[in-house]
């Protein structure tokens, strides 16, 4: 007796013999979007197969955020039954693309007439068959040439069988009959400045004269000096209303002062929350003030959204159920053993109320996007549901999909890597404490080349308010010029906390790594001009980064190989402009080494005669092949940024490409 199973239906259309088995670029399986910036085109592969030996077509979907319509483009082969197709990508938001594949039946009867001609076999009947083709496609598409053609193929017309004006015209009326069409994948288009950016920190109320609070209108005379330094964004800490309760004084200790101005990560007073100002600064007209004299100077601002909240904060009393209550009816403070922060509250994300504390979170954001902010850096957002920020970034760029998000998280891999699963823009990185030609290169092409690029966006930082390695501690200012040309190097997007980092300000506090006379607890005073700055450096660097389309990306990132374990290079190259960086990275010592160059990723032929030329401290050099000689004394300068200029031949002269 059979089986009852014999008797089940197939769980799919048995007809459908394409098959699409995988579809690239992809994150998690299509769970998350990949991510480009406009300009970009998206590079799709997918593999296709069908059973036998017909041809297949496939096209490749693609719809726009807001259009109902897909837009088509026809996958070509690329060997080994890969099949590849790139469109542009014209607006801004999520683009939704799949791939959908069939057999082709029209190609594959005219392949098979064309081996039996060439063979000289009688092909009446498949002349038959083709016209039966051409008349369904005539049905289907009303075509003077399917019409001449159905004629023709009667009349045993085998030019017309096998004429392109046939193929072009069966191509557009093509069956699509038992197709398979993967699920649908998603684009996160995002503009420029969410894959390519320099990030300039700047707390405003340090910029004050006298040792008075500084206000808006006083960060506002500080613009011009960070735009000549030549940053795209001029970040500032949180600038809302400061707690009294638990206010820490200098270097975080447990009490403050009368005149101690506390930390501005403590959120929230009587004279508001999240969105008002302090009023030291100003007034919400001052800081609108301060954002147009930035766009001015082509500059953006970055506000800090920290979602966490002092005990001032007129939340606490207004909605108490969205905090933590502890048994003793307490409210738990943030911790981050063994630092302690007594005067910040963190929100319950578990809360009974958690619907209205979403929407009312998202609303901070809403509310600085309604005023003109569209970059903001979101301190500690692992501390916060994963599922908050994907729904919560989502609503904002519904609305304002120009708005960018740097990740503070410096956190488990895996969990920095969800966050930018999550829609994060950027992220921060572990750059900080990677100071080996190992460290630096194997993390450096995990962010860069491998898959994590589809979705992870590094942003390199030296140093942070609340970060302050040890190497630069002991390295001096080569160190700091060292790390600060990595940073703007390596990768497409990095930033500097200052004006202490240009100053090469070093004092550590004891016990921790954070600097002495922390900024996050106390006002400071800035001499812009102080002998030893790094600000023309830095210029400099931006300068170049703005010139160089191959600093502007991440994906062409190389290791060469140097026979020195001190001295680090790689390249990055944009059609023809290729730029080499060659660090010594000891601060203390002059270090020689051997370079072996990766030529065809250089774009440069073997033994080809070139020069490099030195962008930060303007020597050339000519150098062919290979294998070329570096020595680099980090007192003079610690790193070479050098241009690949090739040679032409003329008539009577060698030339340089520009």
């Amino acid at each position: 007796m059979m089986s009852p199973a014999t008797h089940a239906r197939p769980p799919v259309d048995a007809r459908r013999r394409a098959l699409v088995l995988a579809v690239r670029p992809e994150v998690d399986g299509g769970a998350f979007p990949v991510k480009r910036v406009i300009g970009d085109r998206l590079e799709v592969e997918a593999d296709i197969i069908g059973d036998g030996h017909d041809l297949l077509r496939a096209v490749l979907l693609d719809r726009a955020p807001g259009q109902a319509a897909w837009r088509e483009t026809e996958l070509a082969p690329a060997g080994n039954d890969a099949w590849r197709a790139s469109i542009e990508l014209p607006a801004l938001g999520l683009h939704a693309y799949a791939v959908v594949a069939w057999v082709d039946t029209f190609g594959t009867w005219r392949r098979g007439l064309e081996k039996k001609l060439a063979a000289g076999v009688e092909v009446s009947l498949e002349l038959e068959e083709g016209a039966l083709l051409v008349d369904a496609a005539r049905a289907r598409a009303d075509d003077p040439v399917l019409a001449q053609a159905s004629r023709a193929l009667r009349e045993r017309g085998t030019d017309v069988a096998l004429s392109d004006e046939l193929a072009a015209a069966m191509r557009n009326a093509a069956e699509r009959g038992h197709v398979d069409r993967s699920t649908e994948r998603f684009v996160l288009v995002e503009r420029r400045l969410a894959a390519c950016s320099a990030w300039y920190e700047m707390f405003p109320r340090s910029t004050g004269s006298g040792g008075a609070h500084g206000t808006f209108r006083d960060a506002e005379r500080r613009l011009g000096y960070i735009a000549e330094l030549g940053f795209d964004i001029v970040y500032l800490p949180p600038i809302h209303p400061i707690g009294r309760a638990f206010r820490k004084g200098p270097d975080n200790a447990p009490t403050a002062g009368p005149d101690d101005p506390g930390s501005p990560w403590a959120i929230g007073g009587p004279e508001g929350g999240h969105t008002a100002v302090h009023p030291q600064l100003g007034t919400l007209a001052d800081f609108d003030r301060f954002l147009a004299a930035a766009r001015s100077k082509r500059l953006e601002v970055a506000l800090d959204i920290a979602f966490q909240a002092s005990p001032d904060h007129p939340w606490v009393t207004e909605h108490p159920t969205w905090f933590k209550q502890r048994p003793d009816g307490s409210i738990q403070y943030a911790e981050n053993p063994p630092k302690k922060y007594q005067d910040v509250y963190p929100f319950d994300f578990d809360s009974a109320d958690w619907e209205a504390l979403w929407s009312a979170l998202k609303d901070v954001f809403v509310f600085w996007c309604e005023r003109g902010v569209r970059v903001f850096r979101v301190d500690n957002p692992h501390t916060k549901p994963i599922r908050f920020w994907a729904w919560c970034l989502a609503e904002v760029r519904g609305a304002y999909p120009d708005t960018v998000f740097l990740a503070e998280a410096f956190t488990r891999p895996k969990l920095m890597y969800a966050l930018a699963k999550a829609g994060f823009s950027q992220g921060y990185t572990y750059f900080t404490w990677r100071t080996s030609k190992h460290e630096l290169s194997q993390y450096a092409t995990e962010v860069c080349r491998t898959d994590v690029a589809e979705y992870f966006r590094p942003s390199f930082w030296p140093t942070t308010p609340d970060i302050f390695p040890e190497h630069l501690v002991h390295g001096g200012r080569p160190a700091f010029v060292m790390r600060a040309v990595l940073a703007a190097t390596l990768g497409a997007s990095y930033g500097i906390y200052g004006p202490s980092y240009e100053l090469c300000e070093r004092e550590p506090r004891p016990g921790v790594e954070e600097l002495a006379r922390n900024e996050k607890y106390e006002l400071r005073q800035w001499d812009l001009e102080q002998p030893g700055s790094l600000r023309h450096l830095l210029a400099r660097l931006n300068q170049i980064r703005r010139a160089h389309p191959a600093l502007q990306h991440n994906r062409s990132l190389v290791f060469h190989p140097t026979d020195n374990d001190l001295v680090m290079c790689y390249s990055k190259r944009a059609g023809d402009d290729a730029v080499l960086v060659v660090v010594n990275l000891d601060p203390h010592h002059v270090h020689r080494a051997w370079i072996a160059l990766d030529l065809p990723a250089l774009g440069l032929a073997s033994d080809e005669t070139f020069q490099v030329h030195d962008l930060l401290g303007d020597a050339r050099y000519g150098w062919r092949g290979a294998r070329n000689f570096v020595e680099i004394a980090p007192e003079a300068a610690p790193a070479h940024v050098f241009e690949i200029r090739r040679f032409a031949r003329t008539e009577n002269q060698f030339e340089y490409y520009l």
